[in-house]
């Protein structure tokens, strides 16, 4: 009995994946091996003569397997950080971190735009288990280890069920004006290919009912949203409130060298009420 337990526990762990896909990590290390032998195959034993081909594949192989080493090893620390069952737990602390900003009131309807594997969605829900909360995501190749159905496995897993998922895109979401008391997103939008994605903030605001809520978490570098100062100051004089960016870099989820190796500088949560 006691053995069965163990093993119907173990099955309702939640599985959120991991930002850095495994995957990517094995195949940048399975690259940078190959051209490691071709740069010892073509580049020192006698296959090939002695001349500017040898020479040129010599050099390139060589470098390609530096180049995919030095990859592998960033993807690896990645993929360690992020982890739910390392160390660090950044995914974890990142999650839990935007979800204690978000309140829907009794029986109101919070959005999680970009929900991947469920985990925000899953979090605000737990904080807030007398509203309903809606988690969308295109669910695309790019992340093919998401789907509707993790997300599903996981929320039964947590035991939520004032909860539910629905694909959507957050380009142009699937919802009429002022439906949902609270929105949320978390490290989404940059990933979406747009040259103006302060208009994809707005369309999810455009969805926020007059008086609720929102907490943005994502890397608001002028390079991905221009200036998000001038933003913030546009939102205030639209009758918005308590509008802020507040800095996720700076130690709060994560240190300074960690955004700048990861690749994060301008993380920020953008919060405030409509």
């Amino acid at each position: 009995m006691e053995t069965k337990t163990r093993k119907s526990n173990l099955i309702m762990q939640p599985n959120y994946k991991n930002w850095m896909p495994k995957g990517l990590v094995v195949g940048a290390l399975a690259g940078s091996l190959g051209c490691l032998v071709l740069f010892l195959v073509f580049g020192m034993s006698g296959l090939i003569a002695a001349g500017v081909l040898k020479t040129v594949l010599k050099i390139l192989f060589l470098v390609l397997a530096i180049v995919l080493s030095l990859a592998t090893l960033w993807m690896w620390l990645m993929y360690r950080a992020f982890s739910y069952n390392g160390k660090r737990q950044m995914s974890r602390r990142i999650i839990e971190g935007v979800a204690e900003r978000v309140t829907v009131p009794y029986g109101g309807w919070g959005l999680d735009v970009g929900c991947g594997s469920g985990a925000l969605t899953i979090a605000v829900a737990k904080r807030n288990p007398n509203a309903l909360i809606t988690g969308i995501d295109r669910w695309g190749k790019e992340y093919a280890s998401y789907s509707k159905s993790l997300c599903q496995e996981n929320a039964k897993a947590e035991g939520v069920s004032n909860i539910r998922f629905v694909k959507g895109n957050a380009l142009r979401l699937d919802f009429p004006d002022e439906m949902f008391d609270a929105v949320t997103s978390n490290y989404v939008y940059h990933n979406i290919p747009s040259r103006d994605r302060q208009a994809i903030l707005l369309e999810t605001l455009r969805v926020l009912k007059k008086g609720g809520t929102f907490a943005i978490h994502d890397i608001f570098s002028h390079i991905n949203y221009g200036d998000m100062q001038a933003f913030v100051q546009k939102l205030k004089d639209m009758g918005y409130e308590e509008v802020e960016l507040i800095p996720t870099d700076d130690g709060t989820f994560m240190t300074p060298w960690e955004s700048t190796w990861m690749m994060g500088r301008g993380s920020a949560i953008l919060q405030g009420k409509k």
